[in-house]
């Protein structure tokens, strides 16, 4: 059975933190940010290696009616969904600069009509929309668990959006 988690999107400017004790409920809250989600949102994922971000991004692919199987695209760099909405998953953990990302085309994907997941956003910055969302995430792993997870969620949109 799948872990249902409330959330309600911290309103812009603000950021709320959740943690989450296993992978499920890291997927559960993925779920529930992407009922929050519309067209266009550039969703910066920020972490270290291990910290949840893809296992965070299959429960946005799960809330967002998405049946492919998602998976980091740390060799393709990009990989595309269908879902509710179109869903773009990067992956920039071995861009070594903005200019590469920017080949790409990302911010044509920015300004598109699905939902950008960016996993290791923290190597684009200057690419980044200033109307986006942030997640960061931090590990909080004690011994014999490593599944416990501190995630930051701070919005960046404009008044009255979702």
């Amino acid at each position: 059975m799948k872990k249902k988690a409330n959330f309600t999107m911290p309103a812009t400017g603000e950021k709320k933190t959740v943690t989450t004790f296993s992978d499920d409920e890291t997927m559960a809250l993925g779920r529930a940010i992407a009922q929050n989600l519309q067209a266009g949102d550039v969703v910066a994922l920020y972490g270290e290696m291990g910290s949840g971000k893809t296992t965070f991004v299959k429960g946005i692919g799960a809330g967002l009616a998405s049946e492919e199987d998602v998976s980091s695209p740390t060799f393709t760099l990009i990989n595309e969904y269908t879902g509710r909405l179109p869903i773009y998953h990067f992956d920039f953990y071995r861009i070594n600069s903005s200019s590469e990302a920017f080949e790409l085309g990302c911010e044509h994907y920015f300004a598109g009509e699905g939902v950008c997941l960016l996993e290791w956003s923290e190597r684009v910055l200057d690419l980044l929309p200033a109307r986006r969302i942030e997640i960061h995430f931090q590990n909080q792993f004690s011994a014999g668990n490593t599944t416990t997870r501190e995630i930051t969620v701070l919005c960046l949109r404009d008044k009255g959006e979702k």
